[in-house]
């Protein structure tokens, strides 16, 4: 199983960015993949998530109306968009997967690399 994500950067407040998680070595369709992020001196916390199979999607309060998580099964790609960024979604931004349907649960089997997201006020 492997997961590359990308798209990250530096943007100003209100700007938007679109994180791309591709996967491989597995049931693309059948697995949910989520985002999650870190930022320096605090805990991973979920950000989204998806099944495609079902196209069932779950945000993060923090979120809501802001990001928006999508799925490609012929690229094995799960995207998310995320508009009107502000300073606090500064973190590195990490794409998982698994099996079973987590949701924002942190106990996803397999996590990619990280790419950073700096918003600056």
């Amino acid at each position: 199983v492997q997961l590359q994500a990308s798209g990250g950067g530096l943007v100003q407040a209100g700007g938007s960015l679109r994180l791309s998680c591709v996967a491989s070595g597995f049931a693309f369709d059948d697995y949910t993949i989520g985002w999650f992020r870190q930022a320096p001196g605090k805990e991973r916390e979920a950000v989204s998530c998806i099944t495609s199979s079902s196209g069932s999607t779950y945000y993060a309060d923090s979120v809501k109306g802001r990001f928006t998580i999508s799925s490609d099964s012929a690229k094995n790609t799960v995207y998310l968009q995320m508009n009107s960024l502000k300073p606090e979604d500064t973190a590195v931004y990490y794409c998982a997967a698994d099996s079973t349907p987590l949701g924002l649960s942190p106990l996803y089997d397999y996590w990619g690399q990280g790419t950073q997201v700096t918003v600056s006020s």
